[in-house]
């Protein structure tokens, strides 16, 4: 039997959505953000090996930034066109910060985080070059936001915090 429940990130029209940082849902004080690397169904995804570095390579930045303390989640979306960031008590401009502090700091790791047979359970599924080159686009991206756009996050967020 089918539910009706409704998630978010399944409301958002997937044709019209494009490569950016957004502010998805606020859930139990937790406020997810969607890290889109690729635009939905266009035929570029993230390379397996890559997603899976990156997810190991930031995960780790993340958590050992300024903002570690405030990260409670970071992984990949199936449909590997990017990342979910679930955090607590941070505004949009401070997860923003956190992400390109992350990707600054994974762009200078020679290794991934993490990837031992013992530490991991596909050790064998890395790209720690693909990784970086996927990391140093999105990084090109978020640098090139206008502030508006974080702006308009910051509003969504806000607007869920006061409902």
């Amino acid at each position: 039997m089918e539910q009706e429940f409704k998630i978010a990130s399944f409301q958002k029209d997937h044709d019209r959505l494009q490569p950016g940082f957004y502010f998805s849902t606020l859930q139990k004080g937790a406020a997810t953000f969607d890290l889109r690397f690729k635009k939905p169904n266009a035929g570029d995804f993230l390379a397996q090996p890559a997603l899976h570095s990156i997810e190991h390579m930031l995960a780790t930045a993340l958590r050992a930034g300024q903002y570690g303390k405030h990260i409670l989640y970071f992984g990949p979306m199936g449909c590997r066109t990017g990342f979910y960031l679930l955090t607590e008590s941070l505004h949009v401009a401070d997860a923003y910060a956190a992400v390109k502090d992350g990707i600054e700091e994974a762009l200078s790791y020679d290794s991934v985080p993490g990837a031992k047979k013992s530490e991991c359970g596909n050790w064998l599924e890395h790209d720690l070059g693909g990784a970086k080159a996927e990391l140093a686009a999105y990084l090109a991206l978020l640098e090139a936001l206008p502030q508006a756009a974080l702006a308009h996050e910051e509003a969504r967020l806000a607007a869920e915090e006061n409902q």
